[in-house]
């Protein structure tokens, strides 16, 4: 095969799955991942994908990349906000409770009655938000600051949460997928995630309807690990369905 033709179907692969890893693309073509970071730094240049860390996302797919915490806060507001209520119910005085540095758990931040309990987060945004609440202690992790998205990453930001234990983790994610799991727009935010997600009791996923059936670039852990979905009312009936069959509790706003 010509290295043209090989890269335009390398064009094609990620267009058609948004996002790709070396190591899929190098085991399709029967190449060396060091043949195919060529090519795609080649493609990257001729601007007709965009590099991530282990692979390539679609141009055409700006929504599973990181964006801004600005642009963020400004989609999907009123379903988020709604999230976040149904979220701050299920929390009781005295819990231990881990907000990721999603929009939706800086809303939930903004709303949480001013009661004793005790917040671990990565985020700049919900530690400022819960700081003038007396009864509230908030435990930030530090680490490498992302100004994109206001959190803390990196192997410190991960190691933080070793010393601690949740009862309840309320995070949210970029895509969610019956047969894929959880995934997120980025290798660090994901691995971070993960942490949240191993020393809790109990994990709630708060996502929109537009998140269901995506596949972001970094996927980090099955749909098993989560216990409640807390999404809004534009949910079709079949999904609904399809995560009550599954096993999840599901937590749905009202229209």
């Amino acid at each position: 095969m010509l290295i043209a033709e090989r890269r335009q179907q390398i064009i094609d692969l990620v267009n058609e799955q948004k996002s790709i890893r070396v190591t899929e693309l190098s085991n399709i073509f029967s190449i060396t991942e060091e043949t195919i970071r060529r090519d795609l730094e080649s493609l990257k240049k001729q601007g007709k994908l965009m590099r991530s860390h282990g692979g390539a996302v679609s141009i055409n797919s700006v929504d599973l990349l990181e964006v801004s915490y600005e642009e963020r806060e400004s989609r999907k507001v009123d379903e988020k906000r709604k999230i976040a209520y149904e979220a701050v119910k299920q929390v009781r005085e005295g819990d231990k409770i881990i907000l990721d540095a999603s929009t939706t758990a800086w809303y939930m931040a903004k709303v949480l009655p001013d009661m004793e309990m005790t917040v671990l987060t990565n985020s700049i945004k919900v530690a400022s938000e819960l700081s003038p609440k007396k009864n509230i202690t908030v435990i930030s992790t530090g680490g490498i600051l992302q100004s994109k998205s206001l959190s803390y990453v990196g192997p410190l930001a991960e190691s933080s949460f070793k010393h601690y234990h949740a009862n309840k983790a309320f995070i949210s994610c970029k895509g969610f997928h019956l047969q894929d799991g959880i995934s997120e727009s980025s290798e660090q935010q994901a691995r971070v995630k993960q942490m949240m997600l191993s020393i809790s009791e109990e994990v709630y996923l708060m996502i929109d309807h537009s998140k269901f059936g995506v596949k972001a670039f970094s996927r980090y852990e099955d749909m098993d690990v989560i216990d409640y979905v807390i999404t809004d009312h534009h949910v079709k009936s079949e999904l609904e369905r399809n995560l009550i069959e599954k096993g999840f509790q599901l937590i749905k706003t009202k229209e």
